[in-house]
């Protein structure tokens, strides 16, 4: 299918795959003539082959997440493991839609699937760029309450609130996915010849409304309190080492407050020695105290460096519906760069098994032993099948011998005595 020349009316970050800020009342916005000197990047090609890594990468890390913590112990279904298994379904719904997205983009930003998936697939971008955040967000309390404050939060810190917390996050998700599934739709742009799946926007103030909805409430809040519960358990690391180098190591007086958070500590990142008190009264430096700073940044980078982008793009294309922003370069990032840095967000939800899961000494022994019991399964099976066709095998070369005897036996008894 042909690439239609003029793709303006595609490139908005207010909705999720290159479908811009489209009026009922307009075929599209007006734009500043295009950069003759800047080349567009083959998005036919580039952003199929990156959803597919994602997709792939992505199913199988957050599958095999839920997997081994679905079928976790009840001494295990702790507060972070709960948070962690709703995230990691939030990710898997969303990535086993992008196939779908990647084959609109290589049959030029034509929607062959009909409206009822367009509207699914958009709700489900929305639902988990909402749910996703939210759950991260979660999680990011839990374990401040748990390092900095383990004997306060022991009753807030509750499996069953936690649960109910799940609830409200999907409850918020979908209400502020609920516009997406009202205003996106599948229409035939007569401008492009294409069938675009985009959000149709009844005026501008809808537009700005939802997109400075999915700035603040899916990137700078979160992100602030992100921020400030890993900063605070920094410091608390810090500080925590730092006091018990002065002391006896095997001071007592910490080990009550770090026995809750030794019986609830999560599976994700390594936390199990986030106090000196949980490393056996040793004090946590050296390596041990490098690791899990880094993890804690780890966290905060990752969401920053995958989401950060794709807003900064959205803030530009803002500024450009306002009239304040209007050149060729401007254009240029719209166009080239939403897609791209949308790659980059999408690749967050390939990301959070591995911090909040894989890194974690108790979820890879969990994973081993769950992959050990497969392949014994496999292996009975197979033993089981070999014994059968060994046994048949058997069985019918007994036959096949006394066949060869009854053979011989005919042939033998015409010639014998009379």
């Amino acid at each position: 299918m042909a690439i239609p020349n003029d793709l303006s009316i595609f490139y908005s970050t207010s909705s999720p795959y290159l479908t811009t800020e489209i009026y009922q009342n307009t075929s599209f916005a007006p734009s500043a003539p295009p950069c003759a000197d800047w080349p567009p990047v083959p998005m036919t090609t580039v952003i199929p082959t990156i959803y597919s890594i994602i997709c792939v990468l992505g199913t199988v890390a957050n599958a095999l997440a839920v997997s081994v913590l679905a079928h976790a112990s009840a001494s295990r279904r702790t507060v972070a493991n709960t948070f962690m298994l709703n995230l990691c379904v939030s990710d898997l719904l969303f990535l086993l839609s992008l196939p779908l997205w990647a084959v609109y983009y290589s049959r030029g930003y034509s929607w062959p699937f009909g409206k009822v998936a367009c509207k699914l697939c958009g709700v489900l971008h929305n639902l988990n760029l909402y749910a996703s955040i939210f759950f991260i967000t979660s999680m990011s309390m839990d374990r401040y309450l748990a390092i900095v404050h383990p004997l306060r939060s022991q009753s807030a810190r509750d499996p069953k609130r936690a649960r109910l917390t799940c609830i409200l996050v999907w409850v918020l998700a979908c209400a502020c996915s609920a516009p997406t599934l009202a205003l996106r739709d599948a229409r035939y742009v007569k401008g492009l010849d294409v069938e675009a799946c985009a959000i149709f926007y009844p005026n501008h103030n809808w537009y700005m409304t939802l997109v400075c909805m999915k700035i603040v409430l899916a990137f700078l809040l979160p992100l602030m309190v992100i921020s400030c519960c890993y900063c605070a358990i920094g410091r608390h690391l810090l500080a925590d080492t730092g006091l018990v180098r002065m002391k006896n190591p095997s001071h007592p007086s910490n080990m009550s407050s770090f026995k809750s958070l030794e019986s609830s500590k999560p599976e994700g990142p390594p936390t199990p020695c986030v106090s000196p008190s949980s490393c056996g009264g040793r004090p946590l430096e050296g390596r041990g105290l490098e690791r899990v700073l880094w993890t804690v940044a780890a966290v905060v980078l990752a969401f920053f460096l995958c989401w950060f982008p794709f807003h900064c793009v959205t803030f530009i294309d803002v500024l450009k519906s306002e009239g304040r922003l209007d050149s060729c370069w401007v254009n240029w990032t719209i166009q080239n760069l939403t897609p791209l840095t949308l790659c980059l967000g999408f690749s967050n939800s390939a990301i959070n098994p591995v911090l909040y899961c894989f890194i974690g000494n108790h979820f890879r022994g969990r994973l081993g032993g769950l992959c050990k019991g497969l392949c014994a399964c496999l292996k009975a099976r197979g033993e089981d099948h070999s014994q059968k066709r060994g046994s048949f095998s058997t069985r019918l070369s007994s036959f096949s011998r006394k066949l060869s005897d009854l053979k011989d036996l005919a042939i033998v008894e015409p010639t014998g005595p009379a």
